[in-house]
């Protein structure tokens, strides 16, 4: 007699996603203010919207990201619950940017088998991420690929809903000739440039247990440091902040090309290298793996997270509410009328698509 032909046995456990969201309820709930309808296991997340109401022309913001090969290391070292504050970072950091309040996130993970504990723990690492930043999470879906993904496989993504009043928006129009250009520190590598890294780690011989002096800590301890979440910052600078002109999130690309997709034409942005100290972590990549500085600058943040275009009666201002946040800033450089030099290792024009004004790097890093 045939063996019945059971989708458990296809690879596919539903029971186990189960317990995986009995084990998640409570991180999730966490995350829910009064604005949220319903409980976990609805067909659709609900979010009262009233509050739109007040606003004269509210304007709807979204993003939607992953974390990358990050996640590589996550599952080498057995470490699930830190991706989930890079997703958060990745997805709501980019609503922030235009003056945007992030509303509502959704997640999804995609694995070759359900392990309950470890979809557990990347889904309380995004509600903390989500707590973190002031979002609800109001959704997300797990899916078990057997015969597609590995069976320690996984990779997750996330979506996110933010509002800014049309009147408030930020954005490249608002900059202007003799704006200051303010970095905010990043938390070390975030998300971007792993497929970079993970090479010169391989190519030095390293392992990720290997401790590294001028870091402090192993190189897995460093490239799992989560990505800082700057949303209740960058919202509060955007209200208290009547010269901010426009926020630039650095992720793929590097420093110059993200400050580059907020410069308007005829601008350009002028950012100092030694105006502020190169974190080891980048310096060590650098000399681990021989990589030339304008391949790192175009691949790396560079320990600036986030960047604010601000009128100068304001730097002073951001700057100090910035670190009383807890997050370091300084003045990177200025804006001034762009020079139309054209593009080269010191000089970036355009990025993903913008074409506008352009940023100069100049001097050497401080390390």
């Amino acid at each position: 007699m045939t063996e019945p032909i059971t989708y458990a046995g296809a690879g596919v456990d539903t029971e186990a996603g189960d317990k995986a969201v009995e084990l998640m309820k409570s991180a999730v709930a966490r995350t829910h203010g009064p604005e949220v309808l319903g409980g976990i296991g609805a067909f659709a997340g609900m979010f009262d919207a009233s509050a739109l109401k007040d606003y004269e022309r509210p304007l709807l913001a979204s993003s939607t990201d992953g974390v990358g090969t990050k996640i590589v290391i996550a599952r080498s070292l057995d470490v699930h619950d830190t991706i989930g504050q890079d997703l958060v970072a990745m997805v709501v950091d980019d609503i922030v940017v235009c003056g945007a309040k992030p509303l509502v996130m959704t997640d999804y993970i995609a694995c070759g088998k359900v392990v309950p504990e470890r979809i557990a723990d990347i889904v309380r690492g995004i509600a903390e991420g989500c707590e973190m930043a002031g979002v609800a999470l109001v959704g997300g879906e797990t899916a078990e690929h057997p015969g597609v993904m590995d069976a320690d496989d996984y990779d997750v993504a996330g979506a996110a809903i933010g509002v800014v009043e049309a009147s408030a928006l930020l954005g490249p129009d608002r900059v202007a000739e003799g704006d200051v250009v303010v970095a905010m520190a990043s938390s070390g590598l975030h998300s971007n440039g792993y497929s970079l890294v993970r090479r010169v780690i391989e190519h030095a011989g390293w392992g990720l247990d290997q401790h590294v002096s001028d870091l402090g800590r192993t190189i897995g301890e460093e490239l799992l440091e989560p990505t800082r979440i700057y949303a209740k910052l960058c919202v509060a600078l955007a209200e208290d902040t009547p010269g901010l002109r426009a926020f630039s999130h650095v992720t793929g690309g590097g420093l110059a090309a993200n400050v580059a997709r907020v410069m308007p034409t005829g601008l350009a942005a002028t950012i100092a290298r030694d105006a502020w100290q190169l974190p080891a972590v980048f310096s060590t990549v650098q000399d681990a793996g021989a990589v030339p500085t304008s391949d790192l600058e175009s691949t790396l943040n560079m320990g600036v997270g986030m960047v604010a275009i601000v009128a100068p009666e304001d730097a002073d201002g951001l700057i100090a509410a910035s670190k009383a946040a807890g997050v370091d800033a300084w003045v990177l450089g200025d804006v001034s009328a762009d020079d139309g030099r054209p593009a080269s290792p010191d000089t970036v024009r355009g990025a993903k698509g913008v074409v506008g004004g352009a940023v100069h790097l100049t001097g050497d890093y401080r390390r």
